[in-house]
């Protein structure tokens, strides 16, 4: 049995936080430059080259790469053999609010959705948790930008509506977020459990890096088709045009009733930011 300690969670969770919003994961770095080098369209190939410029400086600077600094979405990994000392949920809550006091980082929840007063520390943080075998924690932090997750839909389809009704789903959401979600966009999308399930597969795919396939070949052919789909429609960086509307494309899956076909879209912009840590 491993004894991790609150503070050391709240440590890390503020850490994760200013790194998330700092520096993106090197998969969507390597998207974004190669489609600056690759887009034929002049007024798109420009306006990548910017938002390159744009991540360049924010780690040079120590400066947020948005000035959305997202709602915090954390996910952790428990270990079984782990016992934590202190309030677990607490800990992360602590964690973001130090994050984003120190980072100097915009604070965007409101304690009440329909009143609107802000919380003025960017918590409650979302907060999922998932048990794993061994005796680590890993916490990774999700800071979800609103611009793009108020694009994301979720339809319950009918099991005859089969995968070209959920291909439809996915390019028709695409196509009328248009420019919305500062493309060029990553999009993850959950396929099959329940009403409640199907959004968590879409948002947990985004934390898949888009430079991995899924690895079931017919679901990694499915994510190759719907990339290409998508930057077909010639949205483009930024709503401008051209052949990159999204980076990457990622679906999970699980399990459904014999009477449905739930899918989700959780989009992303081009600030798919994720940061992870182990304790």
């Amino acid at each position: 049995m491993k004894t991790i300690h609150a503070d050391q969670i709240r440590d890390l969770v503020a850490e994760l936080c200013i790194r998330a919003n700092r520096e993106l994961p090197e998969d969507i770095v390597r998207a974004m430059t190669g489609a600056a080098g690759s887009e034929p369209w002049p007024l798109a190939k420009e306006t990548l080259s910017v938002l390159c410029a744009n991540l360049d400086a924010a780690r040079e600077k120590a400066l947020p790469i948005c000035q959305d600094t997202g709602l915090a979405c954390v996910f952790a990994e428990l270990g079984q053999d782990v016992h934590v000392e202190g309030n677990f949920q607490e800990a992360i809550q602590e964690g973001v609010r130090r994050g984003y006091r120190e980072g100097y980082l915009r604070k965007s929840v409101v304690g009440d959705p329909l009143r609107r007063v802000n919380t003025e520390d960017n918590t409650p943080a979302a907060i999922t948790v998932e048990f794993v075998p061994g005796d680590a924690l890993k916490l990774t932090v999700v800071p979800k930008g609103f611009g793009s997750e108020n694009m994301s839909r979720l339809a319950m389809l009918k099991p005859a509506d089969g995968v070209e009704g959920v291909k439809k789903f996915i390019i028709d959401t695409v196509a009328a977020a248009g420019a919305n979600p500062c493309p060029p966009i990553v999009v993850g999308v959950g396929i099959g459990g329940t009403f409640d399930k199907v959004a968590a597969l879409a948002k947990h795919a985004l934390l898949r890096p888009i430079d991995q396939t899924n690895p079931d070949p017919y679901y990694a052919a499915l994510e190759a088709e719907l990339l290409e789909e998508i930057n077909r429609l010639g949205i483009g960086p930024q709503g401008f045009g051209g052949r990159t509307t999204a980076l990457g494309l990622c679906i999970e899956t699980m399990p459904t009733h014999v009477a449905g076909l739930p899918v989700a879209v959780n989009i992303s912009c081009h600030v798919t930011r994720r940061a992870s840590g182990e304790l």
